[in-house]
């Protein structure tokens, strides 16, 4: 049910057979491999051979781009009976980005056909008819592929900073195409100048895996009447390399951003169903499934956060599930943020210091996390140096216990918890500024498997919560990621995967005890899918149906759509506000 330890040449690692389902492949077809879900490891790792995807690639917050639904707004067309050699081009339930009704400039930051593990690389140039202030910077990404090919990671760096990281969708035979959208404004430091670029989506083409993943990305420019750009954007973008690194004297702000992502095959991937000795399963780490994503200053605890349970567009054993709605996430990548502010008395100082991200969890000199990460900061333009202290640095003891109950069916249950609370002040050019930031984590899950693990199931929940105080304003973020699902194989070779994600933020800004913002984000997802294992295509007898819901709505507006597809086909496509 998870990824054998297939050696395979780096940087190409095995993919999980719980989590990854493969494309077409000649004879008997991807289920040859997922068959295997009622094997001991050593046999999955015969069988699967070639199941692959991109290690260690290098990519935001906003959603994924909704692609255009060529269903009505409030229903579909009939599904067929089951899944056929096309289906509905990718698309989300997500909203686009919205975009400024000013003069706009448009910028091709990438085009190529990934085949390989070759990188494209490029030059940037800013736009020259939309002003150098801009009200918002919009990426566009599109793509098509067509044939057989396994989804892929993929990042994409302007001056060394990162901007976007993506995964792909899985092709049919025909083709298909999709986009995603990316507000990327607040990376207008890095835009304003002249810049490399670098872009890779790892892949691997040959006779068998034909797929050539062709992609296309625009940055589009909206000029503002003013004389400034966006409102709250960072005046620096710096990216955090491992080495030591030298910030500006003046900072009043500053935030670290890690688009932190389990993958490249094997079981990071999979992080959540990791067990500890002595449970008999397929992927193992000391300290259970629970994981955490730290930042620290010179070795300082500096941040701790949740990772995100992304969930790619062939996982939990069956594609059948992606084909037409993505996971939350899968294919914008959203960054753990951090308010790194308490730390900036000790940041101004001008001498060199080291940031470091890393994964708490992870099993020693075991790889699978990919943490690239970048420093955003806000100047006070009245002072050329701040200073100031840090006053506040506590923590709660890790809690960690990942129990194992034996029996014909194996029971792991964890529970886990963190707290950080960091304080420090600045003297300003407009006063002395106090801020505080208190971060709680917590992790419960229950997995359950049978020998062999021929039925597998989790139900699991994390919960991210931050306060951060700023003299008289206050704001409280809680995260809430939820995942509850079983995959089952059957006596008659039928696989099916029932999963439900849940994806919710609420946000809400006090000051003087006012209520000032509020957003709250609700992601949902649920899909079952079923076919017959060990056949080829056309003797699989697909059947799926999947309905995902993002609802958005707080002091910016409101938005709720709803997607539903059934083997293939878009049969809902409803939007309500």
């Amino acid at each position: 049910m998870l990824p054998p330890d297939h050696p395979v040449p780096q940087p190409v690692r095995t993919a999980s057979v719980f989590g990854r389902g493969p494309p077409d492949r000649s004879g008997a077809g991807p289920d040859r491999a997922l068959h295997c879900l009622a094997m001991t490891r050593q046999r999955i790792m015969r069988a699967v051979g070639g199941l692959v995807l991109a290690a260690g690639l290098l990519a935001a917050a906003g959603p994924a781009a909704a692609a255009p639904a060529a269903v009505p707004r409030t229903g579909g067309t009939t599904p067929p009976a089951e899944f056929g050699t096309d289906w509905h081009d990718p698309l989300t339930a997500a909203p686009p980005v919205t975009r400024p009704a000013t003069r706009s400039c448009e910028v091709t930051l990438a085009a190529a056909q990934f085949r390989d593990f070759t990188p494209y690389r490029g030059g940037y140039t800013p736009p020259t008819g939309c002003g150098t202030a801009w009200s918002k910077v919009v990426l566009r990404l599109e793509g098509k592929v067509k044939g057989r090919q396994y989804d892929r990671l993929g990042h994409l760096a302007v001056g060394g900073v990162e901007i976007l990281r993506t995964s792909t969708p899985q092709p049919s035979p025909d083709g298909i195409t999709w986009s995603v959208e990316k507000d990327v404004t607040r990376y207008r430091d890095t835009l304003g100048r002249p810049q490399p670029v670098e872009m890779l989506i790892g892949n691997v083409v040959n006779d068998t895996y034909t797929g050539v993943i062709d992609v296309r990305v625009t940055l589009t420019f909206y000029a503002t009447g003013g004389r400034t750009g966006a409102a709250d954007t960072p005046d620096r973008v710096l990216p955090v390399t491992g080495e030591a690194l030298t910030t500006p004297r003046n900072a009043e702000r500053i935030l670290a951003e890690v688009y932190a992502t389990g993958s490249g095959g094997g079981c990071e991937e999979y992080w959540y169903l990791t067990v500890p000795d002595p449970a008999p399963y397929s992927c193992k780490a000391a300290g259970g499934p629970n994981r955490e994503v730290q930042i620290s200053v010179d070795g300082r605890l500096a941040g701790i956060a949740t990772p995100f349970p992304t969930v790619w567009t062939g996982g939990w054993s069956n594609p059948f599930l992606w084909y037409v709605t993505p996971a939350p996430r899968a294919f914008d990548v959203e960054p753990v943020v951090y308010d790194l502010t308490p730390f900036a008395a000790v940041l101004n100082d001008g001498r060199p210091h080291r940031i470091e991200v890393s994964v708490a969890g992870v099993p020693a000199g075991q790889a699978g996390w990919s943490t690239p990460a970048n420093l955003l900061l806000w100047q006070d333009h009245g002072r050329t140096v701040v200073t100031g202290a840090l006053t506040r640095h506590e923590q709660s003891d890790p809690a960690n216990s990942s129990v194992h109950t034996p029996g014909t069916g194996h029971r792991v249950d964890t529970r886990a918890g963190h707290r950080l609370t960091t304080a420090g002040h600045l003297d300003t050019s407009h006063g002395r500024v106090t801020t505080t930031v208190t971060r709680t984590l917590a992790h419960t899950s229950a997995h359950r498997w049978t020998d062999g693990e021929d039925r597998d199931a989790l139900t699991a929940a994390w919960t991210d919560r931050e306060t951060v105080t700023t003299d008289r304003t206050t704001t409280h973020t809680d995260r809430t990621y939820t995942m509850d699902g079983e995959t089952v194989l059957g006596a008659d070779a039928r696989l099916r995967t029932v999963l439900t994600l849940g994806d919710r933020i609420d946000s809400a800004t006090h000051r003087a005890g006012h209520p000032t913002a509020r957003h709250r984000r609700d992601h949902r997802y649920s899909g079952d899918a079923t076919y017959t294992t060990g056949v080829p295509r056309d003797q699989r007898h697909a059947v799926g149906t999947t309905t995902e819901r993002y609802r958005a709505y707080g002091s910016g507006g409101c938005h709720d759509r709803t997607v539903s597809t059934a083997q293939g086909t878009v049969t809902q496509d409803r939007r309500r506000c």
